[in-house]
């Protein structure tokens, strides 16, 4: 890297705990046309975007050319590998943690965001007061990401949650066994389609009626939590895609971002 660095860049050691995880998916076989572009330099140019906000057009130019930048991350999009390398690192986290690599209970919760002008899916969310999209998150105790999704914010929280959980069920979480969720969720009928799912068990936490203002919720303030992490990067403070699968890649691009920043506290592990 011949340029002067941004906070954005990804440090040594992150880049020692990235890089074999990234080398693995885009390239198992070890075989391919060489790259013209450094890997390092494509995943710094897409973290300031994410960081900064800043339209692709607006690239500084001591990065690649945004054309190419955004061409690698079109192409991580649609293969899948923002979610895949969110998925290794959860569990390297769980692990470093000392919890088991998989999940057994899980919070659900969305959030409605504003979109900006761009053409794409929308809607008003009639509870919230707002047009744009939701995202529906489901994630672990540690407030880590198991899935997302993004739809227009017209849907409803229930119907929202039977496509995120029919995601879920996919990703073949084998012990998975408990879903908190608050009271937009609630319902007989919703309780049993969970359960007739995939054998989970939806657990509604409801408020205290008799506590005035802000109450902190059992389990409820670790999604909040994970929404204030996503909060920190500009490229997530509206939606400003055009097609909901790339503000998932950019959900989980975050996720990444968070927990590389994670493992890397502990550099004596990888050095």
């Amino acid at each position: 890297m011949s340029r002067q660095p941004y906070s954005t860049d990804l440090s040594d050691v992150e880049w020692l705990i990235l890089e074999p995880l990234l080398l693995a998916v885009l390239n198992p076989s070890k075989r391919g046309r060489l790259r013209q572009v450094e890997l390092r330099e494509i995943v710094n140019a897409i973290r300031y975007i994410l960081r900064t906000g800043c339209a692709w057009r607006l690239l500084p130019h001591d990065f690649p050319a945004w054309q190419t930048v955004y061409g690698y991350f079109r192409r991580w999009r649609d293969s899948g590998l923002w979610e895949q390398l969110n998925d290794n690192l959860r569990e390297t986290v769980r692990l470093e943690a000392e919890r088991a690599a998989e999940p057994s209970a899980a919070i659900i919760d969305s959030q409605s965001v504003k979109t900006s002008a761009v053409a794409g899916e929308r809607g008003f969310d009639g509870a919230k007061l707002v047009t744009g999209r939701k995202r529906h998150l489901l994630v672990d105790v540690l407030g880590l990401l198991l899935v997302v999704l993004v739809h227009k914010a017209s849907v409803s929280e229930r119907e929202g949650a039977k496509s995120l959980l029919q995601r879920a069920k996919l990703k073949g979480f084998k012990r998975l066994a408990l879903i908190w969720a608050d009271g937009g969720y609630n319902g007989q009928a919703m309780i049993a389609w969970v359960f007739d799912l995939a054998g989970w068990i939806l657990e509604i936490v409801k408020r205290n009626d008799e506590v005035k203002g802000f109450e902190v919720l059992p389990h409820r303030w670790i999604v909040e939590r994970t929404f204030a992490w996503l909060g920190r990067y500009r490229r997530l403070s509206k939606d400003y895609e055009v097609l909901t699968q790339t503000s998932e890649a950019w959900i989980y691009a975050a996720m990444v971002n968070l927990m590389l920043a994670r493992l890397a506290r502990n550099p004596a592990v990888y050095l």
